[in-house]
């Protein structure tokens, strides 16, 4: 396999067990693992599960019910060690986009009800005399995910109650201590998503990508304690650690290559090229068959 595009095969893993369909309003939002449902069956009143889907119960119609009810649930869950502690950050509960949320769910349980979770990540460089150097961070020794590992110079969750100007505003400031007027000059540069059964269930992600071109002085700083340190790296030590490692927290690396591709690092005579293209950009729905059967 490919050095680069074993990263894009590692965040899209074969789906080789089963999973039920979640649903709201008939619906599909979200794909549950049968032993995660045993858990389930404890809320009667808020889930409706059958042998073959699991729904959310039709007495619990609108936004905030919903909202509520699952709320209560994921408090629950986490309470009893199900799930990973209760975060009180609400994750979107969507058949498709943002927008088209039905409900929310806490982010600590997002990952076993299998939604489709939102995140912001940002390219952080410096354009010198001898090309583009980019701004890594290594994460904190005590994160509870890739702890030490390399990582993209701002990266965050996206929750359903903040816009994506808001929340990167936010995230640039407390995870590198970039200032507002700067943070605002970020300029979007489309999306990855990927599909990846994991330890808590079925991640179906989508990571909204950002340049930021930096002053030559400017230097993070961690101001929320989950960054031990940044350094500074020229692109072509950057790609290197991505084709030769796997130093860098998983979905990183494929921003990173995104921005190989984008700047040119990368070019259509690299080996694999139009597989890792296409690769960074998984559907959104192109999984569900697969899912249901487990292969």
């Amino acid at each position: 396999m490919h050095a680069y595009y074993r990263h894009i095969a590692a965040c899209n893993t074969p789906i080789d067990e089963p999973f039920l369909p979640w649903r709201v309003d008939s619906r599909t939002v979200g794909w549950l693992r049968p032993r995660f449902v045993e858990h389930l069956r404890a809320f009667d009143g808020v889930f409706d599960v059958a042998e073959h889907d699991v729904a959310l119960a039709s007495r619990l119609q609108g936004f905030d019910a919903r909202s509520s009810a699952l709320r209560d649930v994921a408090r629950e869950l986490a309470a009893r060690g199900v799930t990973a502690p209760y975060m009180d950050e609400p994750y979107a509960v969507t058949p498709a986009g943002r927008d088209a949320a039905l409900c929310v769910v806490d982010r600590a349980a997002a990952a076993y009800f299998g939604v489709r979770s939102f995140g912001q990540h940002l390219n952080g460089f410096v354009r010198r005399a001898d090309g583009i150097h980019m701004w890594l961070g290594r994460r904190a020794r005590d994160r509870l995910l890739f702890p030490g590992a390399l990582d993209n110079m701002v990266a965050g969750g996206l929750p359903h109650a903040l816009g994506l100007g808001e929340n990167l505003v936010k995230e640039c400031a407390e995870e590198a201590g970039v200032p507002q007027n700067l943070a605002t000059q970020a300029v979007p540069v489309g999306v990855v998503s990927y599909n990846r059964v994991a330890e808590r269930g079925l991640r179906r992600d989508v990571l909204y990508c950002y340049d930021l071109e930096l002053p030559d002085d400017f230097v993070p700083c961690n101001t929320d304690g989950e960054v031990d340190s940044f350094v500074l790296m020229p692109i072509e030590e950057v790609a290197e650690i991505v084709r030769d490692t796997d130093e860098f927290k998983l979905n990183c690396n494929l921003v990173v290559i995104d921005f190989l591709v984008r700047h040119g690092i990368l070019d259509p005579a690299e080996p694999g090229y139009l597989d890792l293209v296409l690769g960074l950009r998984q559907p959104l729905h192109g999984a569900d068959t697969r899912i249901a059967s487990g292969s």
